[in-house]
């Protein structure tokens, strides 16, 4: 009787530090998805941020740089473009093509005396530079926490869990556009 008790107390204790295992792993596994969801979240505020400071800093410059009209005009469509993305993809694709939109936008700037000169110009370069700062620490930070979901799910268990949890897809990464390798030319 007494190794009966013995034995069902060891086959308890082991299922108990299965279960609790089990368990530990798929609540890791969600955890480790709500950081991405939450890092994603950032890097779209902040990239709303930026979208709501590009009109006035287009505003700004047309006053200056009239004949500038297109590159005016291809910042305008990005952003609304921006603002109708549907998916995560195409938020990050956009994200990029602002990026590139906004640099040219400032080196066209560079060419205009009294625009460089001009208050307003100067707080709202001023700003987007911060921001622009800002969307680059939370796309890093957004980076991070998909190489860890993503590292963890492919695991032996990791994948495992992830797959029990309906989170078995690797997440995608932020990624520079292939242009943002290439020296932008300032001409004076």
């Amino acid at each position: 009787m007494k190794i009966a008790l013995i034995v069902i107390g060891v086959i308890l204790i082991v299922a108990l530090a299965i279960g609790g295992w089990i368990i530990g792993g798929l609540n890791h596994v969600v955890r480790l998805d709500e950081v991405v969801n939450s890092s994603w979240a950032q890097v779209d505020n902040q990239l709303q941020r930026r979208n709501d400071l590009v009109p006035n800093l287009v505003n700004t410059v047309k006053g200056y740089a009239s004949h500038e009209k297109g590159l005016l005009t291809e910042v305008t469509q990005l952003r609304s473009q921006w603002g109708k993305a549907a998916s995560q993809e195409q938020k990050m694709e956009n994200a990029n093509q602002m990026s590139s939109a906004i640099s040219r936008l400032l080196l066209v700037a560079e060419n205009y005396p009294d625009l460089k000169a001009n208050q307003n110009f100067l707080a709202l370069q001023s700003q987007l530079e911060g921001t622009e700062n800002r969307i680059a620490v939370e796309r890093m930070r957004y980076n991070n926490a998909v190489k860890s979901f993503n590292a963890y799910r492919r695991t032996v268990f990791g994948g495992f869990f992830a797959s029990m949890r309906g989170l078995d897809q690797p997440r995608e990464y932020f990624k520079a556009p292939e242009g943002a390798k290439a020296v932008p030319v300032v001409k004076f």
